[in-house]
């Protein structure tokens, strides 16, 4: 168990919380944090990419000349990939990119990704993240107040004032706790837990 200091807004010192070993002590294994980023932006590639068979391509339905007798090499179809404006050989269709994981795999990695901030001090614990209105300005604020400049904040519960006023600062991004995930760990230098946030991912990874 690692026990380390709850904070408010204010960066001030308000408890302490006990965290699950089996959720935030783990040891890094890069390949499998590696794995899952790769899955997870595979799931985001749009895979449109295009592009026309002979058959697709408009026109060919004439004979271009005779068969015999004009000296031209045999021609069937004005589609043909090696005519210019014809189909092309092999070419780029829709497709899916994604592959998938098993779910203990991506459980641990999540699990090792939170480890890893937290063994290089950049996990801090909140007991509550109230803002009385949509405002940048007032969330810029209270991130310089812990010196943050790139921070993920994970939250649990109706938290809407503080993911919009989140929307416009650079650096920053609000997750709930179910949509956190890998990738957006590791793009963050740091990372900002609710107290409830803490309690609901230890229970959701050591189930």
């Amino acid at each position: 168990m690692s026990t380390v200091d709850i904070v408010n807004t204010s960066n001030e010192k308000v408890g302490e919380i006990e965290l699950n070993a089996d959720v935030f002590d783990l040891t890094v294994k890069e390949h499998l944090l590696h794995d899952v980023v790769r899955m997870q932006r595979a799931a985001k590639r749009a895979g449109n990419a295009s592009t026309k068979t002979r058959r697709e391509v408009r026109g060919g339905g004439a004979k271009p000349w005779k068969q015999k007798g004009t000296g031209r090499a045999r021609a069937g179809t004005r589609n043909s990939p090696i005519w210019r404006g014809g189909g092309v050989t092999f070419g780029p269709k829709p497709r899916d990119y994604s592959f998938k994981l098993n779910r203990k795999v991506k459980q641990q990695a999540l699990a090792m990704a939170m480890s890893a901030r937290l063994q290089e001090g950049n996990l801090v614990v909140i007991d509550d993240f109230i803002m009385d209105a949509i405002k940048t300005k007032n969330f810029v604020g209270i991130m310089k107040g812990f010196d943050f400049e790139n921070c993920l904040v994970v939250t649990e519960g109706n938290y809407e004032n503080v993911n919009k006023s989140a929307r416009n600062a650079n650096g920053f991004k609000v997750l709930p706790v179910e949509g956190l995930n890998v990738y957006d760990i590791l793009l963050h230098k740091k990372l900002m837990l609710l107290k409830p946030a803490v309690e609901s991912l230890e229970k959701r990874l050591t189930a």
